[in-house]
């Protein structure tokens, strides 16, 4: 049985498994979700080759970094055997990236995750702050804890890929390590790949996150609340049907179109249920021995051609 593939995540010197695990799920976000459940997900993660797990206090409102700590603690894995990034300035109560609430959300965010240290430290959603902020208060008080070795690595998180380059030009070099983009790498909208040189050239880390467009790619379709538009939505549900009328099955074609790109350390998925973690163990695994499959992903490509890189606000404040 083919490993799971490990990638180097920037300057970091860590190795991520190209599927990472979303643990937002966790937070009973999409219905509850018991410990049990939580443990054995978490540990069929680990044997499955998972080694990569991101949460945030601002998931299930706190619950997922609890619940990702028990199932961390339950599964018995060395503690330098698995990555743990989580997150700072996004909670239940609203947005805060001053550097006294960053520096004491990490203390409570360990002491949920019964973890001595965290590997990434993101600030969540940047676009919803001040990015002046983030770049002159924020990422400065990162650094301090970077001293104290409550965390290892900084990183930032957001939807408009421009919020990115903006951080980055004006911090020293080295300052941010990782960078965590959703729904720009995926089939329906690759914009993130245009800033891959750029961000190699930075030697920033590239997580991505939501291969499946947050439901857009799916056969179920998009949530109620999803932000795209109706020719968006349309042109994904034509895509998924078409797969669906040839035996192929979208979700894993989005997956596989993700994580075939080796510039990028991480495919981040939400997971909570030890079936979701095998399906996409499966994809990866076909997708390292069998490839993928080019004649549908070039006609799904097709399909989505008119509404290709779309995308919506994310309340981005000017």
């Amino acid at each position: 049985m083919a490993k799971m593939e490990l990638r180097e995540l920037g300057n970091t010197g860590l190795k991520l498994s190209s599927v990472g695990f979303g643990a937002s799920p966790l937070g009973s976000v999409f219905g509850p979700v018991s410990d049990e459940v939580a443990i054995a997900t978490v540990r069929q993660a680990f044997t499955l080759g998972i080694n990569f797990f991101d949460t945030s206090p601002y998931y299930g409102g706190t619950l997922s970094e609890k619940v990702l700590g028990k199932a961390l603690k339950a599964s018995g894995v060395p503690r330098n055997e698995y990555i743990v990034a989580t997150k700072c300035g996004r909670y239940k109560e609203g947005f805060d990236f001053s550097a006294d609430r960053v520096t004491r959300s990490i203390d409570e965010s360990l002491a949920r995750l019964q973890l001595d240290y965290v590997d990434i430290l993101q600030c969540h959603d940047i676009e919803f702050g001040s990015l002046d902020q983030i770049v002159n208060e924020t990422i400065p008080a990162l650094l301090k804890l970077k001293d104290t070795g409550k965390i290892r690595f900084i990183g930032i998180t957001g939807l408009p890929l421009e919020i990115f380059t903006y951080v980055l030009d004006r911090v020293p070099p080295g300052t941010v390590d990782v960078i965590l983009s959703y729904c720009h790498y995926g089939i329906n909208d690759s914009a993130l790949e245009d800033l891959l040189p750029y961000l190699k050239s930075k030697g920033v880390g590239v997580i991505s996150a939501s291969p499946l467009a947050m439901g857009l790619l799916t056969e179920n379709g998009p949530p109620e609340w999803h932000p795209a538009s109706n020719e968006l939505k349309a042109a994904c549900q034509a895509a998924a049907v078409f797969c669906k009328e040839k035996g192929k099955n979208i979700s894993k074609l989005a997956m596989q179109y993700s994580l075939s790109n080796k510039d990028i350390a991480s495919v981040l998925v939400g997971m909570n249920s030890v079936q979701q973690v095998e399906e996409n163990v499966a994809s990866a695994k076909e997708l390292a021995t069998a490839g993928i499959d080019e004649k549908t992903l070039s006609e799904v490509k097709e399909i989505l051609k008119p509404v290709k890189n779309q995308t919506w606000p994310s309340g981005i404040q000017s």
